[in-house]
């Protein structure tokens, strides 16, 4: 007897992805160019980590990982959200923003299994992933520097790209743990 849950995917076409390729909304025209390419990833990076959360309940989505880990699929929405307000200070000039969690790994600590704490880290990832847009929107120029440290915008945006295909490839096992769904 074992209290893993057995494997299982969505997908019809390909049994080893997530979803069928004409159901995944990731899916789509090769984007043109360097700047339209690190959106294209950064977008579908955001996308995939949303997709393995998806369909799970509070309490899923905050299970951990293995200890002494705190890692759970909520504590990397809530991460991730953090990254983003880090990265806005990293590209502005002005006054820097405070931790949204606090103190260090907060962000996986005060993932708990309530709905309101699932609520309001969808909602503020969302509008710090908004924020971050906005701020690079205005900044086409894959060289320009910004902010106090002159980060390279390319050098951001590479750099958010990996952070959420790392997080990403934690999902991937955080979920299979959960439910057993598998997949590219």
């Amino acid at each position: 007897m074992t209290d893993r849950p057995a494997r299982w995917t969505q997908a019809t076409v390909y049994p080893d992805m997530w979803t069928d390729p004409d159901d995944d909304p990731r899916e789509g025209e090769s984007p043109e160019g360097e700047l339209a390419t690190l959106q294209d990833f950064l977008t579908n990076y955001r996308r995939t980590l949303r997709m393995k959360c998806e369909g799970l309940d509070a309490e899923q989505l905050s299970r951990r990982s293995v200890p002494p880990s705190t890692m759970s699929l909520l504590g990397l929405l809530r991460h991730l959200a953090e990254a983003e307000c880090d990265w806005q200070n990293w590209i502005t000039d002005g006054e820097q923003r405070p931790k949204l969690y606090g103190e260090r790994d907060a962000d996986f600590d005060g993932a708990v299994a309530e709905q309101a704490v699932v609520d309001e880290a969808y909602a503020v990832l969302e509008r710090e992933q908004a924020a971050t847009d906005a701020l690079l929107a205005g900044h086409e120029d894959l060289g320009e520097r910004l902010g106090k440290e002159r980060i390279a915008v390319r050098e951001l945006m590479v750099h958010m790209v990996e952070e959420y295909a790392r997080h990403c490839g934690h999902a991937d096992l955080l979920r299979e743990c959960v439910d057993g769904r598998v997949g590219q």
